[in-house]
């Protein structure tokens, strides 16, 4: 018995977050770099109530496309969210995973500066690991680390748009 209360400990440990990459269904295509754009300071540091490692970096707007509707974010100014930038233009095939949030596991890494966030907002935009983008699209208190890349400003029909199964979601600087 007590192993088996063991075994399901550890597999309600690993089934939050991010999947493991073995179960991750998906594409990615990148596009080319393009960093054009404007270059004033939106001077937002997190209108869902989110901050960033020093506020939202200069030319910062994302589009966020996900089934024809489109939802700006702003990315913070981290080595994350600009190595993230850097692969733009790119579409990810992202997952399901708790009634809560959509993930992919990029084949490349990104910087890593994970903390303890303590609850997630409807919109953020977080990296898991070194590798899995997440969208959370319900708001809740969570004890896992994360490292803030940014957040979707318009989050009103964010659950609609990405629906219940796997998606397409385009990010375009």
């Amino acid at each position: 018995m007590k192993r088996l209360v063991i075994f399901l400990f550890i597999v309600l440990i690993s089934s939050s977050a991010c999947a493991d990459e073995k179960n991750a269904v998906g594409n990615i295509n990148l596009g080319n770099s393009n960093n054009s754009g404007n270059t004033e300071d939106t001077g937002n540091s997190g209108s869902s109530g989110n901050t960033g490692d020093t506020g939202a970096m200069e030319n910062s707007a994302v589009k966020i496309t996900i089934n024809g509707q489109v939802f700006n974010a702003v990315f913070y100014n981290n080595e994350t969210a600009k190595a993230f930038i850097n692969m733009m233009p790119l579409t990810l095939k992202m997952s399901e995973l708790n009634g809560n949030e959509k993930y992919y596991n990029l084949p490349n890494t990104l910087p890593v500066n994970s903390e303890r966030v303590g609850s997630i907002k409807k919109g953020d935009i977080m990296l898991y690991g070194n590798n899995c983008i997440v969208i959370f699209y319900e708001s809740f208190n969570t004890s896992y680390s994360y490292t803030k890349i940014g957040y979707i400003e318009n989050t009103d029909n964010l659950a609609g748009a990405l629906g219940t199964g796997s998606v397409n979601v385009t990010f375009k600087k």
